[in-house]
């Protein structure tokens, strides 16, 4: 950590996604919450989530090739000020009173597209903050720290939500774009050898010459098409059904938040362990430790005691934190840098195709049967789909970097 805080471009970067972090993180629990406690259909939940997920979706390819074309982080500042224009309009919406429904998926739609051009830029401008060697401490303390702010969001957004109002969540959230817009302002990132004088196509092109990157690596796509599946499964009804399902089944719809609190508890404990722990085969040992993740939705979805609930999501948080520093870090190493961020689109893309059928499909199912049986069978489809990427020889084999 003292070494990367020399570091003064990637000390600003930290800081700034550290807050903004914090504030997404609050922002999809309070979003649960807010459409769960005002109208209370499931239905509705999965319209404005699929809203955000299915225009991130749409867009992620063409941040793609903006960001390995263009400086990196004004196209971060950029999508920084669409975002907070956005939750502050939402705050002032909630503030005046229960906003229309399409109205709120309206706005979150245009949240999801800006997002679609910030996340590739940063994983792009990740390792041009630090020199080559750092890489992997940079990845593992910024999930560190990501998952440190992701940990305090669920519980501040709780608190806020049930006691202050919602619309306070979404003012903290537009507050902390604004921070991170000015901090990446700042930050002049290196030039790393392989990008620099990178021939700039059509966007057809472009496109083609990054799909070409994953293709060639299989540990690549095998990975793309587990979380494919996984995703869909898992993620997108936990995220439509967790508020629902604790109300339900655990008679406290705070518990949806605290779970949510427990993981990132988790996340900070295996990020802070990834910085250092250098396995054999990250690949392997990254895909084996995420299974705890559909593993733990599958025991929410179970009456189980709260606090074995909360245990497994320590364990799930520990997983998925541990799995997306050696993840990352494999791409930064890997895939040469002038494709870094369309490889980060494609990733981002595949990996989310599926979750708006994943949110709007758990909603009307639930509609039809028990929330919790929704989300434990998406649970095992998603254990399902993660250990058939252990059978990829590839991924199992891929060897660390020194």
């Amino acid at each position: 950590m003292r070494a990367l805080w020399d570091e003064r471009n990637y000390r600003l970067l930290w800081i700034g996604q550290s807050l903004s972090i914090m504030g997404d993180s609050m922002i999809w629990v309070a979003a649960a919450l807010y459409i769960t406690t005002t109208t209370g259909s499931t239905r509705d939940v999965g319209i404005v989530l699929a809203a955000g997920s299915a225009t991130l979706v749409v867009f992620l390819l063409f941040g793609g090739v903006w960001a390995d074309r263009r400086p990196r982080q004004r196209i971060m500042i950029g999508s920084d000020l669409i975002r907070a224009t956005v939750q502050t309009i939402l705050a002032a919406l909630i503030f005046a009173g229960s906003p229309p429904l399409w109205l709120f998926a309206c706005l979150v739609a245009v949240f999801g597209a800006a997002s679609a051009f910030f996340q590739p830029a940063y994983t792009g401008l990740v390792p041009q903050t630090v020199p080559e060697e750092l890489i992997q401490e940079a990845q593992g303390v910024a999930h560190t720290s990501h998952y440190v702010a992701s940990f305090i969001g669920p519980g501040i957004a709780t608190l806020l939500a049930l006691h202050a109002g919602f619309g306070w969540v979404y003012a903290i959230d537009a507050a902390t774009f604004v921070v991170s817009a000015v901090l990446l302002a700042r930050i002049i990132p290196r030039r790393r050898a392989s990008a620099d004088g990178a021939p700039v196509g059509s966007m057809r092109h472009e496109l083609v010459a990054g799909f070409r990157e994953v293709r060639t690596r299989a540990w690549v796509w095998v990975t793309l098409l587990v979380a494919l599946v996984s995703v869909m499964a898992a993620l997108g009804p936990f995220q439509a059904l967790g508020a629902t399902v604790a109300r339900d089944l655990h008679h406290d719809i705070a518990v949806f938040g605290w779970f949510q609190v427990a993981s990132g508890i988790g996340a900070i404990l295996g990020a802070a362990s990834a910085v250092r722990w250098r396995p054999r085969h990250p690949m392997r040992t990254a895909t084996v430790w995420i299974l705890a993740w559909p593993a733990s939705i599958g025991i929410y979805a179970l009456e189980a005691p709260v606090p074995l609930i909360l245990a497994a999501g320590l364990l799930s948080g520990f997983g998925s934190s541990t799995f997306l520093v050696h993840w990352e870090t494999a791409l930064a190493q890997r895939i040469p840098p002038s494709a870094l961020s369309r490889v980060s689109s494609y990733d981002w893309m595949v990996s989310l195709a599926l979750l708006p059928v994943g949110f709007l499909g758990s909603g009307i199912l639930a509609e039809h049967f028990d929330a919790s049986t929704v989300l434990l069978t998406g649970a095992v489809l998603g254990v399902a789909a993660v250990g058939a990427g252990l059978f990829s020889s590839d991924l199992r084999n891929l060897r660390r970097i020194d």
